[in-house]
């Protein structure tokens, strides 16, 4: 499906959707019948009644689109399978539409195609609303309907709509998180019983916490797409996917596991979003987004956040520090969030009114990840020779980085430098690590590790 014209409207969004007839049930179509989408089936047969009574009308699964529909699914109406998702999403009488396939297409088109034909969407699509957001809601507000997405980040943590809601009339300064189960299940294992990736990925795989082809995860993308979504919504400005900068957690070592201890800290793959102060040349505030691996002190909320719990802690001018914990994966946390949504969406459809849409007014420069300052953990193998520390400590002094701690383990040619910096920009770190990489004294730098959070 092609879409000409995804600007939103100059005007102001009304704040009624179209009249529902007083009486009848409202209608909803699931696409997606997988993980979640049996959870979300399974949850709106067997809890009617207590879905009418919250809403104030009934609820009526009345399809589910499904790539094979021949297939047994247990304490489900064969009759409401289909294979014509597009079918199902443009019949007139459908009322809500949950997206539960993931990926960008054919989920794009199904749900642009849905919000035109005035259906209110319920999404837990990270990867199209990180890429492709701003077409969605737009689609939604040409056709006053509803798009709401609590299950898109965090699986039943509520997140979203504390930021989208709760925390709109705050100023947010910075939103890190913990926001993909099976990274951080692998970390905690690598800390906690001394193992290596490798072994520990094996066995996220055999307990169902990591896909078979597990690059989504490990190599960061889901955790970006979900970084995405978190700052666009803390900070007012469009932050797609490919504005996050990002790193997996391929290349964390237990020699790095071990560093992060020794200075009292544990390695987490973290989301970072940060509002930076005024610029110093009167061009204003800007955002960087990120998701890495990073030592953060173990003294720190989120360093207590064990096997593949998610956790969300935000920053605000005026509320403070808050911290949003739970179940980020698995299909009843997630169905729990769509549920969720579901319920407020049909609440709006009986009410004849609308959530809240896109707020990108403030439209903020991403900054690039050469500009943003924190503090580093360096591993240096060097020869155990004199004169290496202070040559060592000239290419930090000549590229303006300062170092807070260093120490030297082992000696001769097993000897090691482990350097702590302060902060310092990112594109200074760089440039001093290819410096040290030309010195003569310097075999290699084994390791460069963000150190974040404070305690």
């Amino acid at each position: 499906m092609t879409v000409t014209d995804v600007r939103p409207s100059a005007e102001p969004r009304s704040s009624e959707a179209p009249a529902l007839d007083a009486g009848r049930p409202l209608k909803v179509a699931l696409l997606g019948c997988g993980t979640v989408g049996s959870e979300v089936a399974r949850l709106i047969v067997e809890q009617a009644d207590d879905l009418r009574a919250r809403v104030g009308r009934p609820l009526e699964l009345v399809g589910i689109a499904v790539r094979r529909a021949n297939r047994e699914r247990p304490g489900l109406d064969p009759a409401l399978f289909t294979t014509d998702a597009h079918a199902l999403v443009s019949r007139p009488d459908v009322d809500l539409v949950i997206e539960v396939i993931g990926g960008i297409e054919p989920a794009r088109a199904l749900i642009l195609e849905a919000l035109a034909n005035g259906a209110s969407v319920v999404t837990a699509n990270k990867a199209l609303l990180a890429e492709d957001g701003a077409t969605l809601y737009a689609a939604a507000e040409r056709h006053r309907v509803d798009l709401y997405f609590e299950a898109a980040v965090a699986g039943a943590i509520p997140i979203i709509r504390p930021l989208r809601e709760s925390l709109v009339g705050d100023e947010i300064t910075a939103v890190t998180g913990i926001v993909n189960g099976t990274t951080n299940f692998i970390l905690d294992k690598m800390d906690t019983d001394g193992a290596g990736f490798a072994e520990t990925l094996a066995e996220a795989q055999e307990l169902g916490y990591a896909e078979a082809d597990p690059t989504a995860d490990v190599e960061g993308f889901d955790a970006a797409a979900k970084a995405a979504i978190l700052a666009s919504l803390a900070f007012h400005t469009r932050v797609t996917a490919a504005d996050v900068y990002r790193e997996g957690i391929t290349d964390v070592s237990s020699s790095d596991i071990a560093s992060a201890r020794e200075i009292g800290c544990v390695v987490k793959l973290v989301a970072l979003c940060q509002l930076s102060d005024e610029a110093a040349d009167g061009s204003g505030r800007s955002v960087s987004v990120r998701v890495h691996p990073a030592m953060i002190p173990r003294t720190h909320p989120l360093a207590a956040v064990g096997g593949a719990y998610n956790a969300v802690f935000v920053e605000s001018r005026s509320a403070g520090r808050l911290m949003f914990y739970g179940p980020g994966a698995g299909g009843s946390p997630t169905a729990s969030a769509v549920l969720g949504d579901l319920v407020t969406v049909a609440r709006n459809r009986v009410r004849g009114a609308l959530g809240p849409g896109e707020s990108s007014y403030a439209a903020r420069r991403v900054s690039p990840i050469g500009e943003v300052t924190t503090r580093y953990h360096l591993s240096l193998e060097v020869a155990d020779v004199a004169g290496v520390l202070a040559s060592v400590a000239q290419v930090f002094a000549e590229h303006d980085v300062s170092i807070q701690t260093v120490r030297q383990n082992g000696r001769g040619a097993d000897a090691q430098l482990v350097v702590v910096t302060h902060r310092a920009r990112d594109s200074a770190l760089s440039a001093t690590v290819e410096a040290l990489r030309d010195l003569p004294s310097v075999r290699d730098v084994t390791s460069v590790m963000r150190v974040e959070g404070e305690a």
